[in-house]
């Protein structure tokens, strides 16, 4: 079975069934549950994790935000990580942990914490050679944008479906700025200047890195989202998240970006990344 689900119970972790029908249904795997906030990261080295910290803080600011008055334990979450991680049989795994809005009854459990892994497979070095082609979206924006909601994930499925064949989706706002992907951040170069959209986006904690290996690279940073009438000015572009790392875009809207190839400064920014990785990562105690 490719996906494994647990909860939290008394400060220990137990096994849920998991029907693999619903689990390859993606986010079928939740059906039923009154949907919270969640993170989902990958692993590396089998069981190490990249600043889990950040995204753990994530959660707790996107509970506080809500007006949640939970409280959870940590170490204990930490801890159980760990134990599932270590004992998989996926030589790296996708990470996904949910703090539920209500108990996941149907799921046979009182437990509001929920940790699912699901078989990782970076993606093909060529894409990293070639680049990707996105496409663009206006219909569906993020309620508080500081908010990891789980019912994020099930609004973008519809608009994934509808485009198959685009690698991501980007969000473009009312006023024809360039946010972030359904799934991923987005920046954009243009006369050796890095652009990105400083608020109304996720605070994704690849990105966070990916500006500080542009810093250290002397690359400024602009935070002001790209505009989609901007396009053809643009020199490179390029999406990141925790699964992806650094990946450069090379068409937006089958509009190819500059020459549509991988340009100087992404390939620099992801070695800078892909660097930074190596040197950070670990296990979750």
């Amino acid at each position: 079975m490719d996906t494994l689900l647990y909860a939290i119970e008394d400060d220990a972790v137990v096994a849920l069934p998991v029907l693999e029908p619903v689990a390859k249904a993606g986010n079928g795997l939740y059906q039923g549950l009154e949907l919270g906030v969640y993170s989902m990261m990958r692993t590396f080295e089998h069981c190490k994790f990249l600043h889990l910290e950040q995204h753990l803080a994530r959660t707790r600011q996107s509970m506080q935000r809500l007006g949640w008055r939970y409280t959870w334990n940590e170490s204990c979450l930490r801890r159980c990580l760990d134990t599932v991680c270590d004992g998989a049989p996926f030589a790296e795994m996708r990470v996904r942990f949910d703090v539920l809005a209500a108990p996941g009854v149907a799921l046979g459990t009182q437990s509001r914490e929920l940790i699912s892994l699901t078989a990782f497979t970076p993606p093909e070095p060529g894409l990293y050679e070639r680049g990707v082609s996105v496409m663009t979206t206006a219909a569906i924006q993020r309620d508080d944008p500081l908010v990891k909601a789980a019912s994020f994930v099930t609004r973008r499925h519809g608009i994934e479906a509808s485009a198959p064949r685009a690698y991501e989706h980007l969000i473009v706002d009312a006023d024809g700025a360039i946010l972030e992907g359904l799934s991923s951040n987005f920046y954009a170069m243009r006369q050796g200047v890095l652009y990105t959209a400083g608020d109304k986006v996720l605070e994704g904690v690849t990105r966070r890195i990916v500006l500080q290996c542009a810093r250290e690279l002397a690359i400024p940073v602009v935070l002001n989202a790209p505009r989609l009438n901007a396009v053809e000015q643009f020199d490179e572009a390029a999406i990141s998240s925790s699964s992806r790392g650094l990946l450069p875009v090379v068409s937006i809207n089958r509009q190819a970006v500059a020459q549509g190839a991988p340009g100087p400064l992404v390939c620099a920014l992801r070695t800078a990344y892909d660097d930074y990785v190596s040197n950070h990562v670990c296990r979750a105690v």
